[in-house]
């Protein structure tokens, strides 16, 4: 990238997104208009209103990174991609910016190495607000010279440079027609994750309607590995793609901590599930004094066989924690009528009626609800065990002092939690309360439009023109949140379309969270099981999927190792060996050179051990770059120190990380 070219197309985004400011003004200025007159037939009105207000609302949004990309065609004409079309009326409504939905775009989209579509160059450009920061292209016509040229380039921060690396094999595998579960696995530097986001480019495309309404879901194993792809994606996904880590699956948490290798068995495996319920059982209580709830006349008292036949009914009403709590309620008056009749000492239906109607109301009552089956979240339960009722439950190792320092493995508890509790109903009372206040101020506007005494007898009145559910709907402010924003923020939401990547470190547990989020199993599973390295983690693809779809899944394998040299891969082999003698390492497309050993007297010389071009990490097992943080990750060079220290698994991610140089470090 030169400066003169990032210039002139600062310059060209500049010009988008002053027309898009022309466009968004006279929409504007007809939205308002459409409001004021009131000669139109309310009907005619109100869909013109609905049409220009969806109008503004997508120039809106599209000022979130107007203009995405650019492509290069063979015959020389080029075309600007965004989120909505721009033509100029100044010459002959020429095309400025096309819609990423028109044909003319596909290409961006679904064009690979092996499969250029009439493009001979692809831009991607990073932009900040309306500012053009970068832009970095994937050139899309490779002979064999020019691709072991792009192979051997030193890497950037950021995972670019990756079309050329999308060869027959894997052009397969992104186009493959299937709509259930895909798994890609492979060994290091086969691409699987190149393949995996060009698949998801693709579908975005091919599958727009469908995704484009639910997104898709990307989960990478640490936050270093999500920075990294976030530019693989042509600039669509980043509002249709929401890219997460196992330990931002649950919404308002965001950890990386670990737990012990211990704790993540116990929280990852499906006893896991038992281990809620029980949690969630050990808050519907008995009590063990008897609590009184005072009414008019009498004093009734819930004791723990009172308590107990309304637990029964709760529980077995078919609704989940926080939803039963009314059924508990309704139980407990139920059968406290009795005892206060007897107290009374009448018996006849109209008192009945009035027992029950005083204890439906009754502040007492609802102090005992609140201790017995109280409303509880996922936090609260969960935080509430660790601190303390782990112990009463036969889990002393749950033990934590603070019981909100949530752990990557606390993430699925959390998840599944939440799933057995259900909402406790007052978001729901507060979003109608409020929506009922609207309404009856709209009501009061049109009250006060129809008595103006400048209103002629002959004049439409506004009541003839909407109505007060109508008028409230108009000024609730618009959501201007992106798809991903608002699907991240939603545990509830459900995707189009997951992606998965080093998925063979996901537990039983993050799987019933994922396929939650995936009701129609339209998946993309990218892993390699030799690279292990969670106890907790997937042994068998079959035995992972089985349970969920069934044989609905298909298999592909990748053998070509793009990224990391033969003399290197044959280095790691007797790690590869340790894991599973079965295993068979990648094909390398490039020698390479040899690997470096090293004897030192002082580790905190290694970082300056190697100077050159590229990237460059240290990995060891006390950091700052983990075997584990660096899955997924690749450099230029690497230096691995002290490997014996390492499990066979984290020895065989470690020293297949590096592109051209590996150096291996051990203290004298």
């Amino acid at each position: 990238m030169t400066t003169g070219e990032l210039s002139t197309e600062q310059e060209t985004i500049a010009s988008l997104y002053a027309r898009l400011d022309l466009e968004r003004a006279a929409a504007k200025a007809e939205l308002a208009a459409a409001l004021l007159d009131p000669h139109e037939r309310r009907w005619h009105r109100e869909v013109a209103v609905r049409t220009l207000s969806d109008q503004v609302s997508r120039l809106t949004v599209a000022d979130q990174g107007l203009c995405f990309g650019r492509t290069d065609h063979a015959d020389g004409h080029r075309t600007y991609i965004g989120r909505v079309g721009l033509l100029d009326p100044a010459d002959d409504y020429r095309p400025l910016l096309t819609d990423w939905r028109a044909p003319i775009a596909r290409p961006f989209y679904t064009a690979t190495g092996a499969h250029p579509e009439g493009l001979v160059r692809r831009r991607h450009f990073r932009t900040r607000g309306r500012c053009l920061e970068s832009f970095h292209d994937d050139e899309l016509r490779f002979d064999g010279t020019t691709l072991l040229a792009a192979l051997n380039a030193p890497r950037s921060d950021t995972m670019r440079d990756i079309v050329a690396t999308i060869q027959a094999e894997q052009d397969e595998v992104i186009r493959l027609d299937h709509r259930g579960v895909l798994v890609i696995e492979g060994g290091p530097g086969t691409g699987k994750t190149a393949v995996a986001l060009h698949r998801v480019a693709y579908l975005l495309y091919t599958q727009r309607d469908r995704l484009s309404r639910q997104g898709v879901l990307v989960v990478g194993p640490n936050p270093g590995f999500v920075d990294y792809i976030g530019d693989v994606l042509p600039s669509l996904g980043e509002t249709d793609v929401v890219f997460a880590t196992p330990g931002e699956l649950f919404p308002g948490v965001r950890t990386t901590r670990e737990d012990t290798p211990e704790l993540q068995g116990l929280k990852g495996g499906r006893s896991a599930v038992a281990l809620v319920r029980e949690a969630v059982a050990d808050r519907q209580e008995l009590p063990d004094e008897p609590l009184p709830v005072e009414l008019e006349d009498v004093t009734v008292f819930v004791d723990a066989a009172v308590a107990a036949v309304a637990r029964d009914r709760a529980r077995t009403c078919g609704l989940r924690h926080n939803e039963a709590r009314q059924v508990f309620r309704d139980a407990l008056a139920d059968v406290l009528v009795a005892p206060a009749l007897t107290l009374i000492g009448e018996d006849w239906p109209e008192l009945a009626v009035d027992v029950r109607r005083e204890l439906a109301g009754s502040a007492d009552l609802t102090g005992v609800v609140d201790a017995l089956w109280p409303a509880l979240t996922a936090r609260t339960l969960l935080a509430d065990l660790y601190e303390g009722r782990c112990f009463a439950l036969g889990y002393p190792e749950l033990h934590r002092e603070d019981g909100r320092g949530w752990t990557v493995s606390d993430v699925p508890l959390l998840d599944e939690a939440a799933e057995l509790l259900g909402t406790s109903g007052e978001a729901e009372r507060v979003a109608e309360r409020d929506r009922a206040l609207e309404v009856e101020y709209a009501r009061g506007v049109l009250e006060v439009i129809d008595t103006d005494e400048a209103m002629h007898e002959d004049e439409l009145r506004a009541v003839d023109l909407v109505d007060a559910e109508w008028l409230a709907d108009r000024h609730e402010a618009p959501d201007h949140r992106t798809l991903a924003e608002r699907a991240a923020g939603d545990r509830e939401w459900t995707y189009g379309h997951v992606v998965v990547d080093e998925a063979q470190e996901l537990s039983e547990m993050d799987w019933r969270v994922l396929m939650r989020r995936s009701p129609n199993r339209s998946m993309t599973i990218v892993g390699d099981l030799a690279q292990r390295q969670a106890d907790a983690g997937a042994r068998s693809w079959e035995a992972l999927l089985a349970p969920y779809v069934r044989t609905r899944w298909v298999y592909r394998r990748l053998t070509v190792n793009y990224r990391t040299p033969a003399a290197i891969m044959r280095y790691a082999a007797p790690a590869l060996a340790e894991v599973d003698p079965a295993a068979e390492l990648p094909t390398s497309v490039r020698r390479g050179e040899p690997p470096v050993e090293m004897l030192v007297d002082d580790l905190a010389v290694v970082s300056r051990l190697v100077a050159g071009p590229g990237t460059f990490a240290v990995i060891s097992v006390d950091g700052p770059l983990t075997p584990r943080a660096s899955k997924g990750l690749e450099f230029d060079t690497v230096v691995v120190v002290e490997p014996e220290r390492m499990t066979a698994a984290e020895r065989y991610v470690a020293l297949t990380r590096a592109t051209r140089h590996l150096v291996v470090v051990r203290r004298t």
